[in-house]
């Protein structure tokens, strides 16, 4: 399928002035989650044969990696039974499968996050298994999981927590189920750092001109589908809304033509997320809907990036990522046009909530 693609223009003008790509910052960023991989899948293999099921468990931009998880884990596996909460639900709900064949992965980029931290010390009383994955060993999210995986600093802390999920399930699934990705898999993940700082590289052209056509446009909404969801959601929802409050909505594919389509019109302003998974389908069909009613798309296609290092196999699973860092370029290059640090919060860590 053919798509239009991008034609970059003169960039000039304030977006220029946006922050370059720090390729070293990536790599150095990633560096202690590359470290600990080997680790991660070693423990998912030990983990494997003793548990039936995984709940995973966590806010804002952990959560939506571990929608990916849940996708391919519901995709590989006859065996695994696999749930996602947000972790007060999880307390509310409180699921009574909570049992020494459970293995709890709780994240929190801080360590610090409230709701994250009470469901950590909640399930303490449980006989379930958890770990923890987080950037600081001394916070006390570290300190309320039997195990631990610490990415230490960085500012790609959503890639570097997926990539530790990522590891410890791929060591399960080949544990308890046979699955023979793992060591590709392995692979691809030390590789991803990499492919990641190429994708924020190979971007940044397009993404100044795409922040200079969209800069006044303060309604924006991102469709995708299966696991690139994730991507959807962060850029749309945990860095738009968030840090440029932008009234920025992610739609699923697979519910776009149900009510959501009606909103299209020549001025409405759309990201469509392409991935490489077995949904793909689904984009393909907005894709050819949105190219009928408006020209004002921004298509970002995993197959447009090359993903030096990463197995043909497993491309699919970590084509999130490798969009997600080619689209902050567009966030970083709009902060500028806007006047407005990503660092900027209206309320959070500010005010009582």
């Amino acid at each position: 399928m053919e798509y239009t693609k991008y034609r970059p223009q003169n960039e000039g003008g304030v977006a220029a002035m946006a922050v370059a790509v720090n390729r070293a910052a990536i790599m150095d960023g990633l560096a202690q989650a590359v470290s600990l991989l080997p680790e991660a899948m070693a423990l998912g293999r030990e983990l494997g044969p003793k548990i039936d099921r995984i709940y995973l468990v966590a806010h804002g931009s952990a959560n939506r990696a571990m929608l990916g998880l849940q996708y391919w884990i519901e995709h590989f596996s006859p065996t695994i039974e696999v749930r996602r909460y947000f972790p007060s639900e999880l307390m509310a709900q409180n699921p009574r499968r909570l049992d020494e064949r459970t293995l709890v992965l709780l994240a929190s980029k801080s360590g610090t996050t409230p709701e994250t931290v009470a469901a950590a010390e909640w399930l303490q009383d449980k006989p379930c298994r958890t770990v923890g994955f987080s950037l600081h060993g001394d916070k006390p999210l570290a300190q309320k999981v039997e195990t631990r995986f610490l990415a230490g600093p960085t500012d790609e802390s959503f890639i570097a927590m997926y990539m530790l999920m990522q590891a410890l399930v791929g060591g399960i699934l080949a544990a308890k189920d046979g699955w023979e990705l793992d060591a590709k898999l392995l692979r691809s993940l030390q590789a991803l750092p990499g492919a990641v700082a190429d994708a924020a590289e190979q971007n940044d052209r397009r993404a100044a001109e795409d922040a200079r056509i969209y800069k006044d446009d303060r309604i924006l909404y991102h469709v995708a589908s299966g696991p690139g969801f994730t991507t959807a959601y962060v850029f749309g929802v945990c860095i738009l809304m968030e840090m440029l409050w932008m009234h920025s909505y992610p739609i699923e594919a697979a519910e776009f033509f149900h009510g959501p389509f009606e909103i299209v019109d020549q001025n409405t302003p759309l990201i469509l997320i392409l991935g490489e998974d077995p949904s793909r389908p689904l984009m393909e069909r907005v894709v050819r809907f949105c190219e009928k009613y408006t020209e004002r798309l921004m298509i970002y296609d995993a197959r447009d990036f090359a993903m030096p290092g990463i197995d043909p196999e497993i491309r699919p699973l970590v084509a999130p990522y490798i969009l997600q860092s080619a689209l902050k370029r567009f966030s970083a290059r709009l902060s500028v046009w806007h006047n407005q640090p990503l660092t900027t919060r209206r309320y959070m860590w500010k005010t009582e909530y």
